[in-house]
């Protein structure tokens, strides 16, 4: 199964291996990057905020000092996506009234991207506070997605999706917590990891209006929300997952065959378009054909519509600072500790179904890239099959890995046909809490399977 990509350019581990064997110098790799966003981004618009000038300077210090012990992206060019403290750029999460408001230091995740030797050449575009599956803002307007530019490259990590895809750089950083990371990839045809819950630090990664309140500290992680990686193949998701974890990862990776899969392509409530649905089962029945272990159903699974519930109410009130909502209603102390609660619950439940199973598999969203609009996705509707469904009740896809925190890695597998155009479609791979690099490692065989 043939999947659509649209550069040749090499991967993030590719080009450091180049410039450790003196292939390449820093400094060309990070001009070449430059050159191709130039050409590229006048009609893609991925590129919000550009950090030439300072990465030529980091680039000729690279070339300068040579090579560490630790830096597996060492000479890489890369972007992070715009929410992403930067010191000297601004972070704006796409309000026109913080574009002038520079932050003073690097996020902490930036800080060890840097440390590994990465070179960031810019930041990528968002929606307005990181709230659609497009990426258009009034600061910095619009990201197509590359395949098409009639489509939206999805959200909140569009720019980042789009930079990859296109060849602009080999990878990016960008966070998910309601598909952010995954829609994207899966929207433009690239691989994408969401990280368990906790994983990688996300301390300089403050909405504007309250990082820059004096005597303002990020002392925690937000709940649900998670940064995460984009690139072009599993091994550069892998290094990146490491660079940016707080602890080490263990590798338990087992063959294909002596794994058993849980596949899940149909939810009541929440239906799937056939142009992802058709590949997705494609897909997986190409790897039964190969042998591999697949099941359709399970007792085990929780109750996919009662923790919908529950991740929905958490996440209105994690992005808006538990603000009272439209109707004037405040989530109270009770509330949250129901959710606590529920949220524990569906983390239990998935230790029991992983007991059974080594992985589930599931779509990523319920349609392929869609056409743009100037309202955010989830205040409409999605055409599945020709019947209007709110745009709300896709977020279940993303959900089923959100609420319980787990780790989910979305893999290019094929292309369908999305209300008359030919766009990329992926799946995700779901694993128990921790089991990060075994979820990209699954995923990568999967391709092979599926791709040769």
């Amino acid at each position: 199964m043939a999947y659509p990509q649209l550069t040749s350019e090499p991967g993030a581990l590719a080009t450091a291996a180049a410039i450790r064997a003196g292939k390449l110098s820093v400094v060309e790799a990070v001009d070449a990057a430059i050159e191709r966003i130039e050409h590229l981004d006048a009609e893609i618009d991925a590129l919000a905020v550009p950090n030439f000038q300072q990465a030529y300077a980091e680039a000729k210090q690279r070339d300068a000092a040579g090579p560490r012990l630790g830096q597996p992206l060492f000479g890489v060019p890369m972007t992070i996506k715009e929410s992403f403290d930067v010191a000297g750029l601004p972070t704006t999460f796409g309000h026109p009234q913080f574009r002038d408001q520079i932050a003073p230091r690097d996020a902490l995740l930036v800080q060890r991207l840097k440390a590994a030797g990465a070179v960031i050449v810019g930041k990528t575009n968002v929606p307005v506070d990181l709230t659609d599956w497009q990426s258009f803002n009034p600061v910095y307007g619009r990201t197509n997605n590359p395949h098409n530019p009639d489509r939206s490259p999805g959200g909140s990590s569009g720019g980042s999706a789009a930079a990859v895809a296109s060849g602009m750089v080999a990878c990016e950083y960008g966070t998910d917590i309601g598909g952010s990371v995954r829609v994207p990839a899966h929207f433009c045809g690239v691989w994408g990891h969401k990280t368990t819950w906790g994983l990688v630090p996300k301390h300089g990664h403050e909405h504007p209006s309250m990082s820059r309140r004096e005597g303002f500290v990020a002392a925690a992680d937000g709940p649900l929300s998670i940064a995460g990686p984009l690139a072009r193949n599993p091994a550069d998701l892998a290094v990146l997952v490491e660079v940016g974890a707080e602890v080490p990862l263990r590798r338990r990776a087992k063959p294909l065959k002596e794994c058993r899969f849980l596949a899940i392509t149909a939810l009541p409530g929440a239906p799937v378009d056939a142009s992802v649905r058709e590949p997705t089962e494609a897909a997986i029945e190409t790897l039964a054909r190969a042998g591999i272990r697949i099941d359709r159903t399970s007792d085990l699974l929780p109750d996919q519509a009662l923790h919908q519930r529950s991740y929905l109410k958490m996440m209105n009130i994690t992005m808006s600072g538990g603000a009272p909502a439209p109707d004037g209603t405040r989530a109270t102390a009770t509330d949250w500790f129901a959710l606590m609660n529920a949220q524990a619950v569906c983390m239990a439940q998935w230790e029991a179904l992983f007991e059974a199973y080594d992985f589930v598999l599931a779509p990523p969203a319920p349609v392929l890239a869609v056409p743009h609009s100037e309202q955010a996705v989830f205040r409409g509707s999605f055409d599945i099959d020709g019947a209007e469904v709110p745009g709300g009740g896709a977020l279940v896809w993303a959900g089923m890995a959100t609420f319980p925190g787990l780790p989910a890695t979305v893999l290019p597998i094929g292309s369908g046909t999305y209300l008359g155009a030919e766009m990329p479609c992926g799946m995700q791979v779901i694993g128990p809490r921790w089991r990060d690099l075994d979820c990209i490692a699954a995923a990568e065989a999967i391709g092979k399977v599926l791709h040769g």
